[in-house]
């Protein structure tokens, strides 16, 4: 007689083996009776013994023999094998006697609940949906062990390598358990340094700043950034090579990206491998048209990359982009616009010849979008140049999947294409993998200028799924308090314009420099454009309430006059003024139209090493309120790399108030100026003063340029951030307004437009709280009633 017998993951039963075959981790064992009157029987009947939920037919129909058939070993071995692939058993039997198969079944028990125990760092709604165990579904081990598995690599995305997972059964009656996963989460295991191999043209720093992930720092709880993530990773290496194909160097590569696991397991050392290759140029740009009667060179007013000019991968991006919609308004709607590229290696230059030619007549069938739990559709769907209907174009679908990742509300973005109803109709599939858009962040520090400062910003960059960004920052200092909300709808009205507001309250000790305090309340609305590649232009309207008070008895004629102490004889003018009994706090209201232009073309947002940044802004005060001017002020900075890791930079800035119709500019209105302009004098140390109190009383017209150049300590590695400049500062403030010439004695107003100047040397640092810098200054030219300061300590002022 034989007696085959195979025993599962879940069998609870234990068998004398007489041998055992292994079989795919299935321990296969057989009691073999050799008889061979037994083994050539002609089954008549198969009887099924055990089974409660599964029917006896359903066990029949996996059998490989049936009635009628001679019985043989090998067909009743793959039986075994069938019955046990369908997971609907733990143990099965299959035992011949005489004319009569008997299969014995021990099913698996059926899941009545499945629980999470233990888990404050994952959402039980995540983790439901991550395995694959679910209510009613037949419990198996090996499923068990696989949901398991799920389950870590949840916690793994999220950097907790530590995390242990280990499943219970409770058994219920009729043959049913419950399912309950304890989770030891763990602490998250960081990010300990980011270090990089090959770069030469940029800093490990600059790199740093480009890349999502971050290293472990002091506050870094705040934000996930510096927790170690695999998927990050693999954007961070497509970042680092968008940046380097947009500085020029064609040929960059990211040769690997290693995440090393220390020896006590708690954190991880991230090594970008890099390729620079060589620095590249344009070379000669051509339109090339296979298009009847359309002429290339009517082009050319589309284009973004220009002979000469630093090789930069987006702009050739942009520049079809900008090609395929204009032939497409044209009338040639399937038109492909594809970039060819003729590099030239002895020169270093890379020539462009933009080829147009008649594509597939493709349309849209239908957009899907999955995955956007929280984001709207309307927010994906603007991101795309093209609907349900039009003319499909691979290469504005690559743009719009580019422009998704851009906004940085998704941490992965796949955009696939699938046969639609027809043979010229397409599906595209847009899957998402949302990400955490909100950010609480907060710095202390100190400084000689303000003493110890501090801010919390609470941030959120897709308000309510709305693709919306909103903040609220709270900071201060011994000097300074104030509060501001921002709010930003970027793509007001459906179109490419950035439409928001701004309210803000800022109080402002200014009693140490010129005698009181001040404080401002408002808001702003403003509106902001393209104008072209790299131009931005703004548009806003302001209405803030000016409040001055607490004036100091002995503040100058000027400041008193401003809170209606002082009066004036109009036949006496310059004559001795007329001093009232108390000062009274006064406030005015500051109705302004603005705007601003802005031209970006650094080659970093914020350590650039080549490039430069202009920026003209104008107020006209006077629609309303209760004061009437016009001010201007520009900024420009340069960026030049004198070698490696040694950067050249240039800023200059100015600016010009002037009161019209009558009145003259108010004292809080006025430029206040000091050490973050010209770096050797103190704050408001320089300018338009009464040196009879000491007061800064402000000026109307500023202007301060600055050379530094930038470079490395030696000895000090690069991973800590420090860096080291010398500089040379000029500038001056002067042209006091007419209210402080007219109640200030001529003897004690000083009002000088001389050069104040000074030369220094710098240390900075890209601490965990932010950048700082220490400046150490000589003042070579300055007025004998200048306040002078030779150190100064607090944030690092970019530019």
């Amino acid at each position: 007689m034989w007696k085959l017998r195979i025993i599962g993951l879940g069998g609870l039963q234990a068998a004398l083996m007489l041998f055992t075959i292994g079989v795919g981790g299935v321990a296969l064992d057989a009691a073999v009776n050799s008889s061979p009157a037994v083994a050539q029987s002609v089954v008549r009947q198969i009887k099924v013994v055990g089974n409660r939920r599964v029917e006896p037919e359903t066990v029949r129909t996996y059998l490989r023999f049936t009635v009628g058939d001679v019985y043989d070993a090998g067909l009743a071995d793959e039986s075994l094998r069938a019955l046990f692939a369908t997971g609907l058993f733990s143990d099965v039997q299959i035992e011949p006697q005489g004319s009569i198969v008997t299969v014995f079944v021990e099913e698996n028990p059926v899941i009545n609940q499945v629980a999470f125990e233990g888990n404050s760092e994952v959402e039980t709604d995540t983790l439901a949906n991550e395995v694959q165990l679910k209510p009613r579904s037949v419990f198996t081990r090996s499923r068990v062990q696989a949901d398991v598995q799920r389950i870590l690599d949840v916690y793994r995305r999220q950097g907790r390598f530590a995390a242990l997972v280990e499943p219970k059964i409770i058994e219920l009656e009729q043959n049913r358990v419950n399912l309950v996963f304890e989770i030891t989460e763990g602490t998250a295991t960081k990010v300990k340094g980011v270090n990089f191999i090959g770069n030469r043209a940029f800093t490990d720093g600059q790199l740093r700043d480009i890349i999502t992930t971050t290293q472990a720092g002091w506050f870094d709880f705040l934000k996930g950034t510096s927790v170690y993530d695999p998927d990050r990773l693999n954007l961070d290496r497509e970042l680092l090579r968008q940046y380097y194909m947009k500085n020029g160097y064609a040929d960059a590569r990211i040769i690997s990206a290693n995440a090393e696991l220390d020896r006590d397991g708690s954190g991880f050392f991230i090594t970008f491998t890099v390729e620079e290759g060589e620095l590249y140029s344009f070379g000669s740009i051509t339109i090339e048209s296979a298009l009847a009667e359309l002429d290339g060179e009517s082009l050319r007013g589309e284009l973004l990359t220009y002979s000469g000019q630093t090789y930069d991968a987006s702009r050739i991006d942009k520049t079809v982009e900008r090609l395929t919609l204009s032939v497409a308004e044209r009338g040639y709607a399937f038109a492909r616009v594809r970039p060819r590229a003729t590099p030239d290696f002895y020169s270093r230059t890379i020539g462009i010849n933009y080829v147009i030619d008649e594509g597939p007549r493709i349309y849209i069938d239908r957009i899907n979008i999955y995955g956007n739990e929280r984001t709207k559709d309307y927010v994906i769907r603007r991101e795309f140049r093209l609907a349900e209907g039009d003319a499909f174009n691979p290469l504005l679908v690559d743009r719009a999947e580019k422009r998704l990742k851009g906004l940085g509300f998704f941490k992965s973005v796949k955009v696939k294409k699938r046969p639609g109803s027809a043979p010229d109709r397409v599906i595209l599939d847009v899957e998402l993998v949302e990400q955490s858009t909100g950010e609480l962040s907060f710095g202390a520090g100190y400084s000689t200028s303000e003493g110890v400062i501090g801010d919390v910003s609470i941030t959120e960059r897709n308000l309510l799924g709305n693709g919306q960004f909103l903040r609220l920052r709270v900071g201060g200092s011994f000097e300074r308090a104030q509060i501001d909300l921002s709010f930003t709808e970027p793509r007001f009205l459906d179109r490419n314009l950035a439409a928001g507001f701004d309210l803000f309250h800022k109080e402002l000790d200014q009693t140490d420099t010129s005698g009181f305090r001040s404080r401002k309340s408002g808001g702003t609305l403003r509106l902001g454009f393209p104008l072209a590649e790299d131009l931005w232009g703004q548009t806003s309207y302001s209405l803030t309430r000016d409040e001055l008070f607490d004036v100091n008895n002995n503040a100058s004629l000027a400041i008193r006059d401003a809170c209606g102490d002082v009066n004036i004889n109009p036949r006496t003018r310059g004559g001795r003024p007329i001093r009232s009994p108390d000062c009274q706090d006064t406030e005015y209201y500051t109705s302004s139209l603005g705007g601003s232009l802005t031209y970006d073309k650094r080659n970093h947002p914020r350590t650039p090493s080549s490039g430069y940044f202009l920026q003209a802004t104008t107020d006209f005060a006077g629609v309303g309120g209760d004061v009437q001017y016009v001010r201007v002020q520009g900024e420009g900075r340069a960026y030049y790399p004198v070698a490696e890791k040694i950067t050249l930079v240039g800023r200059v800035i100015g600016g010009h108030i002037e009161g019209w119709g009558g009145d003259d500019v108010r004292i809080l209105d006025l430029f206040f100026r000091g050490g973050e302009t010209v770096r050797g004098f103190d704050g408001a140390g320089y300018g338009p003063r009464d040196i009879r109190t000491g007061d800064a009383l402000g000026g109307q017209t500023y202007w301060a340029a600055t050379a530094e150049l930038r470079f490395p300590i030696p000895f000090i590695p690069d991973e800590l951030g420090m860096s080291a400049a010398v500089f040379a500062d000029a500038g001056s403030l002067f042209n006091a307004s007419k209210r402080a010439e007219a109640v200030v004695d001529p003897a004690d107003l000083r009002d000088e437009s001389s050069v104040r100047s000074s030369v220094g040397g710098s240390i900075l640092w890209n601490s965990p709280v932010g950048p700082l810098r220490v400046d150490f200054a000589h003042a070579l030219t300055s007025e004998e009633y200048d306040d002078e300061q030779f150190f100064r300590f607090g944030a690092s002022t970019k530019f």
